[in-house]
C-alpha cells in the first residue's frame, strides 16, 4: 500500500509540472486598461490644440535652417524649456532666431545680451551659463553639431536625460527611451502605469519603458504632455471631461 501511495504521488506532481524541475512561464506586467486608456487619450488629443502642439519645441525651430544648425536650435529650445511654459519658450527662440541662431552667433554674444533675450524665461540666469558653455562644447568637441547619443547628450551642462531623449526624437530622429517629463511623470502615477508609485522622472521612465511597447515610445510624450496641459492638469484635473474617467484610479479621488 505504501508503494502504490508513493506512484501515485509522484505521478501527480508530473503532471502539474513540478516534478521535471520547470517553472510556469512569467506572464509580464502590464496595467490594467491600459489600452483602453491609451486610445480614449487619443481621442482627447486629436484636435491637436494644447500648447505643445502649437508652441512645443517641435516648433521652435527653423525647418529651412541647414540639418547641424536646425539640431542645435532643437537644443537650445529644448534648454529653455525646462520649468518653462510653452509659450515663453517659443517667444524666446523666436527671438534668439530673428538674431541668427547659430552655434557661432551664441558663442559671439556676450552673456548680457543672452540673457535679455532669453528672458522671462525659467531659472534664466543659470540657463545662460549652461547654454554658452554647452554651445562652446559643440564647438570644440561635435565641429558644431550636438551628439547623437543619449550617454553624450546629457554630459552636455544643463541638459537631463527628458532633454536628450527629445533630442533624439527630434533632432536626430531616432527612439532611444521614453522622454519623461512633470506631465508625463504625474499621468503615468495616476493612471498607474507604473507598478509602484515613482517619485521622480527617471523612475517613471524605467519603469514604463520595462512594459510599453516599443512603438509607442516616441508618441507617448506627446500624448500626454498635451493631455497634461489641457486636461489631467497637476491640480484640480478636469476628470468631468475626461473619457477614462470611469477607468482611472485616481479619478475617484479626486
Amino acid at each position: 500500500p505504501r508503494k502504490s501511495r508513493r506512484r501515485k504521488s509522484l505521478a501527480i506532481a508530473y503532471e502539474l509540472g513540478q516534478g521535471d524541475g520547470a517553472e510556469p512561464p512569467r506572464v509580464p506586467w502590464e496595467p490594467r486598461d491600459w489600452r483602453e486608456q491609451l486610445e480614449r487619450i487619443r481621442e482627447m488629443r486629436r484636435s491637436r490644440d494644447a500648447p505643445v502642439d502649437e508652441m512645443g519645441v517641435q516648433k521652435c525651430y527653423d525647418i529651412s535652417a541647414p540639418p547641424q544648425v536646425m539640431r542645435y536650435q532643437v537644443l537650445l529650445a529644448l534648454m529653455l524649456s525646462s520649468q518653462t511654459k510653452d509659450q515663453v519658450t517659443s517667444a524666446a527662440m523666436l527671438r534668439l532666431r530673428q538674431r541668427g541662431l547659430t552655434v557661432d552667433s551664441v558663442l559671439q554674444m556676450d552673456e548680457d545680451t543672452l540673457g535679455q533675450i532669453i528672458y522671462p524665461v525659467g531659472f534664466w540666469r543659470n540657463k545662460v551659463k549652461y547654454i554658452k558653455q554647452t554651445t562652446a562644447i559643440l564647438k570644440q568637441k561635435y565641429g558644431g553639431d550636438i551628439p547623437s547619443t543619449v550617454e553624450e547628450l546629457v554630459q552636455l551642462p544643463g541638459v537631463g536625460p527628458k532633454m536628450a531623449h527629445l533630442a533624439m526624437h527630434i533632432a536626430w530622429d531616432s527612439v532611444a527611451g521614453i522622454a519623461v517629463d512633470t506631465h508625463v511623470h504625474r499621468i503615468s502615477n495616476r493612471l498607474k502605469w507604473v507598478k509602484k508609485e515613482t517619485k521622480y522622472p527617471e523612475e517613471t521612465r524605467v519603469a514604463l519603458e520595462e512594459w510599453l511597447p516599443r512603438e509607442l515610445w516616441k508618441e507617448i510624450n506627446w500624448l500626454l504632455v498635451g493631455f497634461g496641459q489641457q486636461t489631467c492638469l497637476p491640480v484640480n484635473p478636469r476628470c468631468s471631461q475626461c473619457l477614462n474617467q470611469d477607468i482611472c484610479p485616481a479619478a475617484k479621488r479626486l
